[in-house]
């Protein structure tokens, strides 16, 4: 039986739900990224017991299998041919170690509850990305996500502490940060003997993207080879090597104070000197909104302010965070920091010392996707460039290629992101009206791939590669003579030599293309109306965090 006949039939022994039929298929056939494909079925576990035996079924039969949480994957990670699997609804409630400072919780469990659980013992998870209202932990894991806050507390990770983890025999055991590895597991056992002798022979400088701040492409192999550590390995994994099936992850102290500024710049290059100055001074975050970012916001008069105050010749303004502990130590530091950033260059500063102060100005930063949403309907935020980081004193040169490479397609864009790591998130706008956007994009795509890899800098801060840039890693790891994809293939083998673990992401699939089809292509056939409307719902309401079933059954 081919793994496309067996993937249409329910697996023995699975007590979870399973469908094939064209409406659950379509429901899981996207994402938050710009892809689409169409899955085989879809597996929801009833529990981690469940799952291995999705996996032992996935092992015999050779059918893929694409892990899923709450499918705000932006790089294609989320949606594949095979057998989507829906971890989202292994939900169990976060276990706080207050003492230890530790937190165990199920795979589908939302980072803003985990954060919320942690909040009740004066703890936090510090690790925050825009989407963490609805996005899951066991997703963050995947991709080694990022947010905001990483300036000073890094990303994913570090946090993670020990990983439940489903091989690809259908093996669980648990793999604990700085603890031997467990035995009799096939995978593991694969993996010391054929891989990691040679990730530890390996250059280290051919493994990183040197002086890059935040990185999420390929596998973690610099990291494993300077502390032996496979939870480094595990973690930005992308469900290529098991299945997650609960997480624990570290706790700090919540910040007792915290007072942010505004800094307006007339260049580009003064607003990198700016972020340099606040990762200098121990900001716990610095935002860019990008000239472009800045126009939009402008045209939109209910989110103008403080856009508004800002002077016309603006090209770039940096949102900055300072934590202290205690109101007034919060208040002097920032203060300290706006007379910083002026003599850097910043031609207007705005200070804000209390809660509402500093939600009214961060509202600025968060003011993209309304803005977007109420454009011209024809035109669609294509998200194909949008996770590149580049060595901090590049960063100037990284913003203005991309705006250069906007305009020479005749698109419209807006740039925004993590000046303080140099990470830069990008919302071309495309009109699908025009015959040629699909070469438009394909022509940005090449452009500001090529940027990126002249500036020393990675596709992929914190989104992970997914399909959409898994095919660009050859172009992103030339150092050592392809050392890293070389090395890359020998994880994916090792862990997975049927190749049943998400295909097609971290290594690609021979003969893959570029884009594949885009979910916004008006020449598609279209999804059927009750996944249609489903999915509509999920993006007007960003309703991520809902089951996806459950959407579909409310559609009807």
């Amino acid at each position: 039986m081919s793994p496309r006949a067996a993937a249409a039939d329910r697996p023995p022994g699975f007590r979870g739900v399973f469908r094939a039929d064209a409406d659950a298929r379509a429901v899981y056939a996207e994402a938050a990224g710009i892809q689409r494909i169409w899955p085989d079925a879809v597996a929801v576990p009833a529990d981690a017991a469940d799952a291995s035996v999705l996996v032992r079924w996935a092992h015999e039969t050779r059918t893929p299998l694409v892990p899923r949480g709450s499918g705000t994957s932006m790089a294609g990670g989320a949606i594949g041919p095979g057998v989507i699997v829906d971890l989202s609804q292994l939900r169990d409630l976060p276990t706080v170690d207050a003492d230890h400072r530790r937190m165990r919780v199920g795979p589908g469990v939302l980072r803003g509850e985990a954060d919320a659980a942690a909040a009740a013992f004066g703890l936090r998870f510090p690790v925050d990305p825009s989407s963490g209202a609805y996005c899951t932990i066991g997703g963050m894991a995947s991709t080694n996500a990022a947010g905001a806050h990483t300036l000073k507390f890094g990303a994913t990770r570090p946090w993670v502490t020990a990983l439940d983890c489903i091989f690809d025999d259908g093996t669980q055991a648990v793999v604990r940060r700085g603890q031997p590895l467990p035995d009799g597991v096939p995978a593991l056992t694969r993996f010391l003997e054929d891989a990691a002798p040679e990730i530890k022979a390996a250059d280290p400088t051919s493994l990183v993207h040197r002086d890059v701040r935040k990185d999420s492409s390929g596998y973690a192999v610099a990291e494993y080879a300077r502390g032996g550590d496979l939870i480094d390995l595990l973690v930005g994994s992308e469900g290529t090597l098991g299945l997650f099936v609960a997480v624990e992850i570290a706790l700090i102290p919540r910040p007792l104070a915290t007072a942010s500024l505004l800094a307006a710049f007339p260049t580009l290059e003064a607003a990198v000197l700016g972020a340099t100055v606040a990762r200098q001074a121990g900001a716990s975050a610095c935002e860019l909104l990008d000239r472009t970012f800045l126009d939009f916001v402008r045209d939109v008069a209910d989110v103008g302010e403080p856009a508004a105050r800002l002077p016309v010749a603006t090209d770039a303004v940096l949102l900055i965070e300072i934590e202290g502990d205690s109101t007034d130590r919060a208040r002097s530091a920032v203060t300290d920091l706006a007379r910083a950033v002026t003599a850097a260059g910043a031609v207007y500063v705005e200070l804000a010392f209390d809660e509402a102060a500093e939600a009214a100005l961060w509202e600025l930063r968060h003011a993209a996707s309304p803005i977007l949403a109420r454009l011209d309907p024809a035109l669609k935020s294509m998200q194909v460039i949008e996770d590149g980081a580049v060595p901090p004193d590049r960063l100037a040169d990284y913003v203005r290629g991309v705006r250069t490479a906007m305009t020479r397609q005749g698109m419209r864009g807006a740039i925004f992101g993590h000046a303080g790591d140099a990470h830069v998130h990008v919302n071309p706008l495309v009109d699908v009206r025009d015959p040629a956007w699909r070469d438009k994009v394909r022509a940005l795509l090449d452009e500001v791939t090529a940027l990126t890899a002249r500036l020393g800098g990675t596709l992929t801060g914190e989104h992970g590669d997914g399909r959409l840039r898994t095919p660009l890693l050859p172009l992103m790891w030339p150092a050592g003579d392809g050392v890293a994809l070389r090395l890359f293939r020998a994880i994916k083998t090792a862990f997975d030599p049927r190749g049943i673990f998400n295909p097609g992401v971290k290594v690609a699939a021979p003969g893959a293309g570029i884009l594949g089809d885009v979910k916004y292509d008006p020449r598609l056939a279209p999804l059927p109306p009750l996944a249609r409307r489903a999915l509509d719902r999920v993006a007007d309401e960003r309703a991520y965090a809902t089951p996806r079933l459950s959407l579909l059954d409310a559609a009807g």
